[in-house]
């Protein structure tokens, strides 16, 4: 009788120790569940691959395990910058840090390492070794990875084909034209007068226009965390790109290009591939009539025919490092998941971006058939030629480089709109076109380096 009681208690132990005793103090689960608040920047709240990604997640191995990732915020980077830099310094209002967030490395600076989840104290060395090692090395920070690749990009030449078409019928520019930015650039001025006054392209980043062109012409726009505007190599580069501005053909408004591809006050832009999430499918005119139109894209265009490059961008996947271990375990499930080969690729084929390990990247690349949509399989097919034929630079990370970066496009803007209207307004006056834009054009670097450097650069 003793015997059959001892054996029936060892069962109701049992029991007991796989109900409670197996889950751990430090891991989530359905038991003792944990929630990961995040900001990201992939898509608007309602339309955003990295959300229907985040929803998987959560009703499969979030579920499994007790862990919920909430979206806080969808937005930009440079807004999630300036809301941690609030967080940080704890400004009245600022919202409370997530527990995950992306963002590009400079931010590392802004919340401060210290602060952060080092993803190598959760990721094995077989595991970090499937990711793309240059994508991989943007993330440490001295021997720490606080910065994990989940979505890569580079940057392209977007074009309204069906604009172009009629632009090129009738003045004799070709797509061909194109592929380099003197070509392009000239386009751009003849666009400008054939239209009555509007602007062919939009550059998202100068910085990265400058970079690129400055190290296509044999120099360094970034030495030791300082801008060589002195850089004779910068100088031939800012000349291509000034004249065209002041002259007209480029776009030099704030903000993203998206919603002047709709009303058609551009019909180019040069930005992220994953701004294909952003091109529409039709065109608004000012009477309210709209327009089908076919959207294209085309590899980065060069500055030599010598020297094909172009900026390998996208943040990564920042956590920050809790007390509560359950957290940072959840946030390095989350991590891996979202990471495997098939959950990568299906977002990031999605949203225009490349996947970030060697084998989804290979697969991308050697199956079209992964991507459903006509314009997505033309990005990739763009995508593949530069990442064959192209060096892809990285930014460089420097203390202050977001402040730096941020001043750079705010002069560069500044300058250019100052000269372009001196120009419209000279020229109206009677003055001679070429000596005008001639004069403007040299002017313009000496009034860069007075509106940056005075800006604190």
């Amino acid at each position: 009788m003793k015997r059959r009681i001892f054996i029936f208690l060892m069962a109701i132990s049992c029991l007991l120790w796989h109900l409670t005793g197996c889950t751990r103090a430090d891991r989530p689960s359905s038991a003792n569940p944990v929630t990961l608040t995040i900001w990201h920047v992939y898509g608007s709240q309602t339309k955003s691959p990295f959300n229907t990604a985040i929803d998987e997640f959560n009703n499969t191995v979030g579920k499994e395990n007790g862990i919920t990732v909430n979206v806080v915020s969808v937005t930009s980077s440079s807004a999630i910058d300036k809301a941690l830099a609030a967080s940080v310094n704890g400004e009245p209002g600022a919202e409370e840090l997530p527990d995950l967030f992306t963002a590009y490395p400079r931010v590392a600076q802004i919340v401060g390492t210290d602060r952060l989840l080092a993803w190598n104290r959760y990721f094995s060395e077989e595991e970090l070794t499937a990711f793309k090692q240059e994508f991989l090395q943007e993330g440490y920070f001295d021997s720490q990875l606080f910065l994990l690749p989940i979505a890569k990009s580079t940057e392209a030449l977007y074009l309204n084909k069906t604009i172009f078409t009629e632009f090129s019928t009738q003045t004799g520019v070709s797509m061909e034209q194109l592929q380099s930015y003197e070509g392009l650039f000239d386009a751009a001025k003849v666009y400008f007068d054939w239209s009555g006054g509007k602007q062919f392209v939009q550059l998202n980043d100068f910085y990265h226009y400058a970079m690129v062109g400055t190290k296509a012409y044999g120099g360094e726009f970034i030495r030791e965390g300082k801008l060589q505007l002195d850089d004779p190599a910068f100088e031939t580069a800012w000349e291509l790109l000034a004249r065209t501005a002041i002259y007209g053909g480029i776009c030099l408004d704030d903000g993203y290009a998206a919603t002047r591809w709709k009303t058609v006050e551009i019909i180019s832009n040069i930005g992220s591939t994953a701004d294909i999430l952003y091109q529409p499918d039709q065109v608004i005119y000012p009477d309210n009539t709209t327009r089908e139109v076919e959207i294209i894209s085309m590899p980065y265009p060069l500055f030599s025919e010598d020297v094909s490059g172009a900026v390998h961008r996208g943040g990564g996947l920042f956590a920050i490092r809790s007390s509560n271990e359950r957290k940072n375990y959840a946030a390095a499930v989350f991590a891996k998941w979202l990471t495997e080969e098939e959950h990568n690729l299906r977002f990031v084929t999605e949203a225009g971006y490349l996947p970030v390990t060697d084998a989804a990247f290979e697969r991308l690349l050697t199956d079209p058939e992964l991507v459903q949509k006509e314009n997505y399989r033309q990005l990739y097919e763009t995508a593949s030629v530069m990442i064959r034929e192209y060096s892809l630079l990285s930014i460089p990370v420097f203390d202050g480089a977001s402040d730096i970066q941020s001043r750079f496009e705010e002069s560069v803007k500044l300058v250019l709109r100052a000269a372009h209207g001196q120009y419209t307004e000279r020229v109206r006056s009677g003055e001679d076109p070429e000596i005008v834009l001639n004069e403007l054009t040299d002017d313009s670097l000496d009034m860069l380096k007075q509106s940056f450097y005075g800006a604190g650069g």
